[in-house]
């Protein structure tokens, strides 16, 4: 079976033989044309020169001899009836009538009439140009002519030497191919040696083709697939990673759950067997000891309320209602309940009235986690900011590292790692969503032992949007 390279070889020969034969034969007939139409723009040329000599010669016979010593051309020149009254090359009595004849005719509707017939009169093929002038407001026609045999024996010798380069070229067209026959079969050998090594994985195997654009274009999306196949490992090693992190993260959010269910659970145990144990009990004991159960009831639900919100967010199935309400008295009343929450802290309020169209049970869950986290990472007071274009929440608790806040909104991602509560490190994560769907975003300015500033642009939403 024959190479790839044999093929071009042949095929390359087969094709450069009859492209060169063919060109060969379809330049020859274009530069005749070519001639023909060089000489044809030479005689207009002339006759539009000699036109402007007419008018003041009067002696035409002598006028026609002249322009055939210097040119070379046939002059004739020829009135308005046919009838020839001037001629360098024949006796002009014994001259038929040349108003019938094809360039005389085409001169009367066109700038120039041009023929190429045999002359009987001189016996030679001739290339025949007229035009219809205005003498003496009497209508005439001069007409050059050029004889072919003289003009085509130069192009004839021309084409002789051409058949010559051609039979040059062919020859040289044998050795050619070869020699890009072996540059083929090069550039070929480097792609399969390149194929061999990325089926073994070596993506990083060097392709370098020397001699043809197309195998360089080949090249070059070979090694756009080994990119593609190495960053695909890369992905995979990635997901691989990912999948792992996902694994983590779950175990750690298991564990959460387990730690921050077993002391609400088991308080809730502890006082309904004391209760159970001591049905005599003061009514102040009993009374309580159910307050403790409800409140770590309570706790067990707002956890189990946070979880069902992270899932929603998770699916982006988590959607708005928004109305109009007063934004500070929100915040007074969320501020006032984490005071009575927490007794031994400072939380001061500074606001101005505010009102907004948005979903007011999200926004006061934004707020109370802010304040939450604030509280849950400070021991000085915590300062509530509000203006009628910004929220911040204000600590000087231990602060947040440069390179640990773009982690801190990640689900499950906690600055102290040891350290669980019922956020179990869904707070900001739940609150940089529900912040991103009312068109605003979380933004925080921290730093470490100094403190931390967590806040809001309010863009109120258009009710009809």
């Amino acid at each position: 079976m024959l190479g790839i390279h044999h093929l071009f070889f042949i095929k390359f020969m087969g094709i450069f033989a009859g492209t060169l034969l063919l060109a060969s034969f379809i330049s020859y007939l274009t530069l005749k044309d070519i001639v023909i139409v060089n000489n044809k723009h030479q005689l207009q040329s002339t006759i539009n020169l000699l036109a402007l000599q007419l008018e003041k010669r009067l002696d035409y016979a002598a006028l026609a001899q002249e322009v055939k010593e210097r040119t070379g051309f046939r002059f004739t020149l020829i009135d308005q009836n046919g009838t020839v009254i001037a001629e360098s090359d024949h006796d002009i009595e014994t001259m038929e009538n040349h108003g019938s004849r094809k360039e005389i005719l085409l001169a009367l509707a066109e700038p120039f009439g041009m023929a190429i017939r045999y002359s009987s009169t001189v016996k030679n093929d001739f290339l025949y140009v007229a035009k219809a002038l205005k003498i003496n407001h009497q209508t005439y026609y001069l007409r050059l002519a050029m004889s072919l045999e003289k003009v085509f024996e130069s192009f004839h010798i021309f084409w002789y030497r051409m058949i010559i380069a051609v039979g040059f070229f062919i020859l040289l067209s044998m050795i050619i191919p070869y020699q890009m026959s072996k540059k083929i079969r090069y550039d070929i050998d480097q792609i399969i040696r390149y194929l061999e090594e990325l089926s073994d994985k070596n993506y990083h195997a060097v392709l370098q083709t020397r001699y043809f654009n197309e195998f360089l274009q080949i090249s070059v999306m070979l090694k756009s697939l080994a990119k593609k196949l190495s960053n695909r490992a890369k992905q995979k090693r990635k997901h691989a990673a990912k999948l792992r992190l996902i694994n983590k993260q779950r175990s750690d959010l298991l564990s959460a759950i387990s730690h921050e269910f077993k002391n609400p659970i088991a308080s809730i145990t502890g006082y309904a067997e004391t209760l159970c144990d001591d049905p005599n009990a003061s009514s102040e004991i009993r009374e309580k000891f159910l307050k403790k159960i409800i409140s770590n009831a309570l706790k067990i639900s707002t956890m189990l309320d946070r979880l069902a919100l992270s899932v929603k967010l998770e699916n982006n199935d988590l959607s708005i209602k928004p109305s109009n309400f007063v934004l500070s008295d929100s915040v007074f009343e969320i501020v006032d309940n984490l005071k009575n929450k927490h007794h031994d802290r400072v939380i001061r309020f500074e606001g101005v009235p505010v009102t907004v169209y948005a979903d007011k049970t999200m926004i006061e869950l934004v707020i109370t986690n802010l304040i939450d986290n604030a509280l849950k990472y400070s021991q000085e007071e915590v300062r509530v900011v509000l203006t009628p274009q910004r929220l911040s929440v204000i600590d000087h608790g231990i602060g947040i590292s440069e390179k640990e806040i773009k982690k801190i909104t990640s689900k499950f991602y906690r600055v102290q790692k040891n350290t669980w509560d019922n956020s179990m490190g869904l707070g900001l994560a739940i609150v940089e969503y529900i912040l991103k769907i009312h068109r605003s975003a979380l933004q925080i300015d921290s730093q470490p032992s100094i403190g931390s500033t967590f806040s809001f642009d309010i863009i109120p939403l258009k009710p009809n949007e």
